[in-house]
Order: structure tokens, then sequence, then C-alpha cells
């Protein structure tokens, strides 16, 4: 089986312009994920509207396609790279292009998860711990997961599922395995296709979140478990954030 890693990126976005290029440890965000990526997967991607992205990449010698600016989606970007670069690839991984610490071992378990034939889509979940605490639990950016006993996704929510009724908050943690949700993705060449040309449904609409349109239509969503942390960057305050992060875990990446 042949898996082909796609990074979309854009350059517009409302909370951190110009992100992908913002400079992390002296190299840009997005080579960053790049080089996390390329080697672990059968070929890598970035996949962009925006011709200084392109440039950037092809600076640093990595492969670049250019994509249309009126995406409303990474799964839309990343279906137009992969249609016009990948074909003989069996899976599609979506990589989030502001994810610069994402780990072999995560790339890993998302492949995992087409051993079995039957799945269709696959992600990534990191069980919350009591010593993350409520706040980071009740965190609306930090979508939470449940699952079923085969590791398929019954729900994706910005709210805390399950509530625990008959249990004081602050000990939710330690009377439940909570999941996180990260946002990473992979999906077999013909479901992307599929999912793409779906509308976007009520749940998405109410949540915004793009896997409940693919739930809500049926599809199947296969779970890995990752102990790893990483930091996504949303925000500059993020980078400041990521800036520390590879200082004290420099060796380790």
């Amino acid at each position: 089986m042949k898996f082909i890693g796609i990074i979309p990126a854009r350059y517009a976005s409302t909370r951190f312009p110009a992100k992908p290029l913002a400079l992390l440890g002296g190299k840009p965000v997005i080579q960053r994920v790049y080089e996390q990526v390329a080697g672990v997967l059968d070929e890598a991607y970035v996949a962009t509207d925006d011709e200084r992205i392109e440039a950037a990449v092809k600076a640093f010698g990595g492969k670049v396609v250019m994509t249309s600016v009126d995406h409303k989606s990474g799964t839309d970007r990343c279906y137009e790279a992969y249609y016009k670069v990948g074909n003989g690839y069996d899976v599609v991984v979506n990589i989030q292009g502001d994810e610069p610490f994402i780990q072999r071992s995560q790339l890993e378990a998302v492949k995992a998860c087409f051993e079995d034939e039957a799945t269709q889509i696959a992600t990534l979940v990191k069980p919350f711990t009591p010593a993350d605490g409520f706040d980071a639990l009740e965190n609306v950016n930090s979508p939470k997961v449940v699952v079923d006993k085969y590791m398929h996704a019954l729900y994706f929510s910005r709210s805390i599922i399950p509530y625990q009724r008959n249990r004081d908050k602050q000990e939710w943690l330690a009377g439940h395995t909570y999941y996180k949700h990260i946002g990473l993705y992979a999906y077999r060449a013909s479901v992307l296709k599929e999912i793409t040309a779906l509308p976007q449904s009520s749940l998405e609409l109410a949540e915004s979140l793009e896997q409940l349109r693919w739930l809500e239509n049926g599809y199947s969503i296969k779970v890995g478990i990752s102990e790893v942390e990483t930091i996504g960057i949303d925000t500059p305050q993020d980078l400041a954030r990521a800036e520390e992060f590879l200082r004290n875990h420099q060796e380790a990446l």
C-alpha cells in the first residue's frame, strides 16, 4: 500500500496571516512540517494557493503543487493536490500545515489503521490525563471524540463528551478516559473523492467540525491512539510557545 502526504497551506489567516512562512527555530513553519513528514510517507507535497508559499517550499527543496484559491477546507485542497500529483497512491494523508512537531510515530499510527481493509478514513486521538486539568478538557478549540469498542469515532464535539451526570466536574478526568482529537486525517483515495463532493451538513455547521459531515453521511472513521503531545500554531502566541517547546525538545525532534 502506498501513502502520499499532502500538507495544505494557506497564506491568508484571520488569526495569523502568513503563518506558514513564520520562522520557527530559524526555519519557516511549513518547512518544519514538511521535514517531519518527508521520509515517513512514500511521497509528500505542500498544497497551496499562494506563490509566496510555493517559492518558500521550492527554496528548501520541497515538493509543492498550486491549488485553487476557492477551497473552503483543507480536505478540498488535499483532493485537488492528490488529483494533480497522486496517481498510483492508495491512501492520502492530510497533514495540517501548522503542526511542525508531527511525529513519525503518529504518522505510523494512522498508516496502521489501513491494515484493516474496511477502513475508509482514519484519524488520531490523544487521551487526556488528570494532569491536563479540567480547563484543558473544557477548551472549545480542542475537540473531543467518543469511540466505540472497535475504535471507530461515534462523534466529535467542542463540548465535553460524555457528560458525567453524577460526578463533580473536577473528578471527570479521573472517572473516564476522554480523547482529544489530533487533526491528522488519512483517506482511501476513492473515499476522498466521494467526501469532497458532499454538501456541508447540519452537524458540521453547528460544531464547525468538517469530520461530522462524513459521519452524518454514513462514513466510518477509524481512530488510532497517540501518546505524543504536539503544539499546533493558530496564533502568534502559539508560535512563541512552539519556540519554547523546540528549545526544550531539540534533541528528541
